[in-house]
């Protein structure tokens, strides 16, 4: 008896179990796959806007001009095919208005043979007042307050100017977006206010002083997204005048889209300077910047005080081209301590071995100061096209133009 009724028991047990595993298969079976993104290439903005919402996406359309994408037709889009969809994820779609018309270039007043501002910058001093004019913290103006420089970098916004990388103009490469200008920060002698550190948190992380330039930067990049913040750090020996965080701060400039470059080992004068200290001033900054950042700085020496002044002087070909500690160096370019903005990288007069700067101070409107320098720059400033393989020019400046493979447009 007890035999049987264990057989039963196991037959119903088994039957259970069957039972279990074909509802537990019905519902693998019938369970919806996970969503992925569709290639959005082929849709309409329409079709576009109705798949998100079939797919519960936040959807966020933006239209720029693209030569080589026809109009209404997607650039990008930042969910890439076939990822798994989640709901409420954001999905921007970039639509395509098509090559930007003459008529839309006119109307921008674009003109890609204008001049550029180079500003020159030294020390960002944490002061309240100074007994100087506007934000100067010296007599000459080559230190501002962080009050002055955050109102230099809301002036340049509100102009219509956008940061470039001086590299990237040294080689014509501008990509501000159409009808805004390019505009270059530079500072020089490494001053500790340029980049002070006040220590790591918990993750091993730089904290940076929110009063030093690159503070003071990094908290515009937040602010404008558009603006492209970055600038070019000009460094002696002593780089920051920080040791115990200096090659972390060369490190964290470059992996975060700043520049660093030459300013010579000891501040030297070249106008009065031998062959061989030219040389050497030059070569050991290569060097040690080659020690810290391997093929991460740029070629390009900040001339202290300006010196020599003077091409043909003796000692400018070897700021240039030298040899120091039986390696050669070669720089691409240098800069000038300036007064005045450059020309446009395709201006037939561009020189990028002895570029201009403007010295970033307050005069009263006189002697090259920030606001005379602004001023002029409204009837002569380079406005882009938001193409960096176009030259865009009104047709009465087509005789300044100057040698190029890039496609000219005239209008």
């Amino acid at each position: 008896m007890k035999n049987k009724k264990s057989n039963i028991s196991k037959f119903i047990g088994a039957v259970i179990l069957i039972i279990l595993i074909i509802i537990i298969s019905i519902i693998l079976l019938n369970k919806p796959a996970n969503k992925v993104m569709a290639d959005l290439n082929n849709m309409t903005v329409n079709e576009i806007k109705n798949y998100a919402k079939e797919n519960s996406l936040k959807l966020n359309i933006e239209y720029e001009y693209n030569k080589n994408v026809e109009k209404n037709k997607v650039i990008s889009q930042s969910i890439k095919k076939d990822k798994v969809l989640n709901k409420d994820d954001k999905l921007t779609v970039v639509i395509s208005k098509g090559r930007v018309s003459k008529e839309i270039l006119k109307e921008n007043n674009v003109n890609e043979l204008g001049n550029v501002p180079i500003m020159m910058y030294h020390g960002i001093e944490n002061v309240e007042s100074t007994e100087y004019v506007g934000g100067n913290v010296d007599k000459d103006g080559y230190n501002r307050t962080v009050e002055a420089f955050k109102n230099d970098l809301e002036f340049y916004y509100k102009e219509g100017y956008r940061m470039v990388r001086l590299k990237d103009y040294v080689n014509g490469k501008i990509t501000t977006e159409l009808g805004k200008s390019p505009i270059i920060l530079t500072f020089d002698d490494g001053n500790k206010n340029n980049f002070n550190v006040l220590g790591k948190d918990e993750n091993g992380n730089l904290e940076i002083d929110p009063n030093c330039a690159v503070g003071i930067l990094e908290s515009f990049k937040k602010k404008y997204p558009d603006y492209n913040v970055t600038a070019t750090f000009f460094l002696m020996d002593g780089l920051f005048n920080q040791d115990e965080y200096d090659n972390e701060k060369l490190e964290w400039l470059v992996n975060n889209g700043y520049d660093i470059g030459n300013h010579t080992k000891t501040h030297v004068n070249f106008k009065t300077a031998t062959i061989d200290t030219s040389q050497a001033e030059v070569g050991y900054m290569y060097e040690k910047l080659e020690s810290i950042i391997p093929g991460k700085y740029v070629k390009i020496v900040a001339l202290p005080f300006g010196s020599p002044g003077d091409k043909n002087h003796e000692n400018f070909k070897y700021i240039l081209n030298g040899n120091y500690n039986g390696k050669t160096y070669n720089t691409e370019a240098t800069l000038r301590v300036g007064w005045m903005p450059e020309v446009s990288p395709f201006h037939k007069n561009f020189d990028k071995t002895f570029l201009k700067r403007v010295r970033a101070y307050d005069n009263n409107g006189k002697e090259f100061d920030i606001s005379s320098v602004f001023e002029n720059l409204k009837t002569t400033r380079y406005i882009s096209d938001g193409d960096e393989d176009t030259i865009v020019i009104p047709s009465s400046k087509n005789e300044n133009l100057g040698n190029t493979d890039k496609e000219i447009i005239e209008y």
